[in-house]
């Protein structure tokens, strides 16, 4: 678990999640910043948002940018961390976090991988699978049991979105769920540029070139470009960075990643 007072990511530090931003500012920041509109209205904000796709996208990213944007502590745990082996210590957990999450002035607790705990239930009697169950339930209670027009929001975060309790995903748990794809020409290429903004880079480098070169590559695997490009420099005893460097990284990460994905030792393991 990782507790964050105010994350040092912005909006602008987020590349190729525009849409998704849009999204996460209406149904998080809006509520957090102006909760009289909805009090006026006389509605209810959503109280749970569940962010789903391919690792690498841009999840946690846009999520620690939401917190940074309205000032909330930002409290992420992996859904792995709360699968104990004691009878009840994952509950415990649970309760914790959100009593933890009570006494900020804001706050979004951020349930990474959720699948790892709200998968869908089996009765086969297996200890380790109640357990889990115990955990999810006391997730659902606590969803049941806070404001929405509180300031603490919940959001959670997998990348099998099909293996998900429906008793979770009903409305006034989850009530958003936002998509997070690949992106696409335009978003890779913006991606390149906020990784490159910190690097000693020549000018006028093709960043449309070199995204094209990359296709259904996600953000994380850009950033590894932008490093790796940064390591031809080095190797080479330069101080910028040219764009045969991105080629070069472009040529040595994205086509190693796929030629490495095909292999049998990686499929054994996957």
């Amino acid at each position: 678990m990782t507790v964050e007072e105010k994350p040092d990511v912005t909006y602008g530090d987020v590349g190729g999640c525009k849409e998704q931003i849009e999204k996460l500012r209406e149904v998080v920041e809006l509520p957090l910043l102006s909760p009289e509109r909805f009090v006026n209205l006389g509605i209810d904000p959503p109280k749970g948002i569940l962010l789903y796709g391919p690792p690498g996208t841009g999840k946690t990213l846009c999520a620690r940018a939401v917190a940074n944007r309205t000032d909330a502590t930002f409290i992420r745990v992996i859904g792995s961390e709360l699968v104990q082996k004691y009878v009840g210590e994952g509950a415990r957990m649970v309760r914790e976090l959100f009593e933890m999450a009570r006494t900020k002035k804001a706050c979004i607790i951020f349930f990474d991988e959720v699948d790892a705990i709200g998968g869908a239930r089996f009765d086969d009697g297996a200890g380790g699978d109640n357990e889990v169950q115990r955990t999810m339930l006391e997730l659902i209670t606590q969803l049941d049991g806070f404001d929405p027009r509180g300031n603490i929001k919940v959001m959670f975060a997998t990348n099998r979105p099909s293996t998900l309790d429906p008793a979770l995903l009903r409305p006034g748990r989850i009530d958003r769920k936002v998509e997070f794809s690949l992106p696409d020409l335009e978003g890779r290429a913006n991606v390149l540029r906020i990784h490159a903004k910190s690097m000693s880079v020549e000018r006028d480098i093709r960043w449309e070139l070199i995204s094209r070169l990359c296709p259904n590559s996600t953000g994380a695997e850009l950033r590894s470009v932008c490093t790796e490009a940064g390591m031809f420099a080095i190797r080479a005893r330069r101080k910028v960075a040219t764009e045969k460097d991105f080629l070069s990284s472009v040529e040595k990460v994205i086509k190693g990643n796929l030629k490495f994905n095909s292999t049998a030792t990686y499929m054994q393991y996957n």
